[in-house]
C-alpha cells in the first residue's frame, strides 16, 4: 500500500514554482514521496469550491505517516516559504487515498 494525493493548484508564477519543485524533490525523496502524474489545465469544468485551477498532480508516499513527515520536515518548510507562497494562488486537495502498489 501507498498513500496518494491528488492536488490542484493555481500556479501564479510558473518559473518560481519551477524552482519550488527543484529545491522540495530532494527532500520528497528523503521522505519516500514522489510525483506520479503532472497536468497543466486549462479549462476547470466543475469545482466544488469555485477556486482557479491550472495545475493537477498527485504526490505519492509509501505511507501516510512518510507524507506527514514530509509536509512538517523543517527544510521543507524553508522551500515553502521560499517559492511556493508566492508562486501559487490557492491549493485544493481533491482527494487523498490509501492505494495498492
Amino acid at each position: 500500500m501507498s498513500y496518494e494525493i491528488l492536488v490542484g493548484l493555481n500556479v501564479l508564477d510558473d518559473l518560481k514554482y519551477d524552482d519550488y519543485r527543484a529545491a522540495m524533490k530532494p527532500i520528497l525523496s528523503d521522505h519516500e514521496g514522489r510525483f506520479g502524474y503532472d497536468f497543466k489545465v486549462s479549462d476547470v469544468l466543475i469545482s466544488e469550491d469555485n477556486t482557479d485551477i491550472n495545475r493537477v498532480f498527485t504526490i505519492n508516499f509509501s505511507s501516510h505517516n512518510k507524507m506527514e513527515g514530509f509536509f512538517s520536515d523543517s527544510k521543507y518548510l524553508v522551500v515553502k516559504e521560499k517559492y511556493f507562497v508566492e508562486s501559487v494562488g490557492n491549493v485544493t486537495i481533491i482527494s487523498s487515498y490509501e492505494k495498492d502498489t
